[in-house]
């Protein structure tokens, strides 16, 4: 029989100390710790299953994808021949594709984090004229759908004549109403009052209070936004449609469009072409996730 664990305190008295982080009343019951590992092995299968189907697809011609089990390998000579097909019927700039998906979403990502940050600053930390009314359009912002203004951006990006040129991706996509309101919320909670008045009476401009030492307190928001922005313009695909005509401009979302709505595709060609290009979404993720998670938990807190 299991024998209960009994500690003694230096007076004497004895007690049961509790297991784990949390008191003994607090602690889950067996029959919820199993029922939340078993849901969460099924989500992590859930998750998983589309990336796995990807990865078994590229090595299948157009008729074994039909006729092949589908969680499983067909062979290796249908990969090189997809691949193939794939550098093929790009006229080789498929990698020129995913660099060109690269710069744009790394450019806007970086521009419209800074824009956002500074915007969000100072909309958190400064009272002026007309700042209830900005914060109403920015909320108005989060509600249209990009979509929606897509025709209006492509008028002005052909006004000034940049149509089919990467500022015509890059511009639109800088600007982040979600990226000004998450900066607004963490400069609010994350950088105090007391220390701009500090930086402020030991003779620092504003400026230099800013870029030494609100951009740091805002590092972790800073990094969510990029995330978000990254991943925003990388899946765009609107917009480029509109506003990109040249081949060795086109992103990569573009450019499998292209492929896929040609008559007869080599749909395990495409399907390559498409994990190619999530992989720099997985490497970026990865590399910033501890900064993401940092920046998630520190707002939640804080909040």
């Amino acid at each position: 029989m299991f024998k209960k664990k009994i500690a003694t305190l230096p007076d004497g008295r004895t007690y049961e100390p509790s297991v784990g982080k949390l008191p003994r009343s607090l602690q889950p019951s067996a029959m919820s710790r199993t029922i939340t590992h078993v849901v969460m092995i099924l989500v992590v299968i859930y998750s998983l299953f589309p990336l796995l189907w990807i990865i078994f697809s590229t090595t299948k011609s157009n008729t074994n994808l039909y006729d092949s089990a589908p969680f499983w390998f067909a062979n290796k000579n249908s990969f090189v021949d997809n691949y193939n097909a794939l550098i093929g019927w790009s006229e080789g700039y498929y990698w020129r594709w995913i660099f060109n998906s690269i710069f744009y979403s790394v450019t806007a990502g970086v521009v419209g984090t800074f824009i956002s940050v500074c915007a969000g600053y100072g909309l958190a930390k400064f009272k002026f004229r007309g700042s209830t009314a900005i914060q109403v359009l920015i909320m108005a912002g989060l509600l249209l759908p990009v979509a929606l203004l897509t025709i209006p951006l492509y008028m002005v990006m052909h006004y000034l004549g940049l149509t089919d040129t990467p500022w015509a991706v890059i511009i639109p996509s800088c600007v982040s109403p979600f990226g000004v309101f998450l900066g607004q919320m963490y400069a609010a909670t994350s950088v105090p009052d007391e220390l701009l008045e500090a930086a402020r009476i030991d003779g620092a401009g504003e400026f230099r209070t800013f870029f030494t030492m609100v951009l740091r307190l805002l590092a972790p928001a800073m990094v969510t936004i990029f995330l978000f922005i990254f991943v925003a313009t990388w899946n765009n695909f609107l917009l480029p449609l509109m506003m990109i005509r040249s081949t060795a401009l086109k992103p990569i979302t573009q450019g499998l469009y292209g492929m896929l709505s040609y008559f007869d595709p080599v749909y395990g060609a495409v399907i390559q072409g498409a994990m190619f290009g999530i992989i720099p979404l997985i490497v970026i993720f990865l590399a910033l996730q501890r900064f993401w998670q940092a920046g998630l938990a520190a707002g939640s807190v804080k909040g």
